[in-house]
């Protein structure tokens, strides 16, 4: 660098500024003082239903109709009284007790427990566990 002649820098110079308002800076109520002041352009917009809940309000009426019309009983399907008899009698048979019985199918005693009492949602995965287990047809006749 020494031989080649005058250094000079040809650099422009930085200017560092804040950024451009955001939208929401744009939207605030000095903003749009301060445009309208200026003789700048203003864009206002109504939004439909904008912060009140009127729509939601006005829906819930017609399913509070639908539903004080409604008199249909909705239940699940239970364990059947012949399946209930069914596993106490194998069970018994097989001289197990109920925690002995739901240990042997993997289950917690309480889901022998609502079968036997008729508590239970039938499934057939249990039903088939226990009729491999008790060595009996449970929704029919003996194997």
């Amino acid at each position: 660098m020494a031989g080649i002649g005058p250094v000079s820098q040809d650099w422009e110079p930085v200017v560092v500024r804040k950024k451009a308002p955001g939208a929401a800076a744009k939207k605030d109520e000095k903003a749009v003082n301060e445009a309208r002041r200026a003789g700048g352009p203003i864009e206002t917009i109504k939004k439909f239903n904008a912060g009140s809940n009127k729509a939601a309000a006005s829906a819930t009426g017609l399913n509070t109709k639908k539903l004080d019309d409604e008199t249909e009983v909705l239940s699940h399907e239970r364990v059947s009284t012949d399946l209930k008899k069914n596993i106490m009698q194998a069970r018994l048979d097989k001289k197990l007790t109920q925690a002995q019985l739901a240990q042997q199918i993997n289950e917690k005693p309480q889901v022998i427990q609502e079968y036997e009492s008729g508590k239970a949602i039938p499934n057939n995965q249990i039903i088939v566990k226990l009729e491999r287990v008790l060595g009996v047809k449970l929704r029919g006749g003996k194997k």
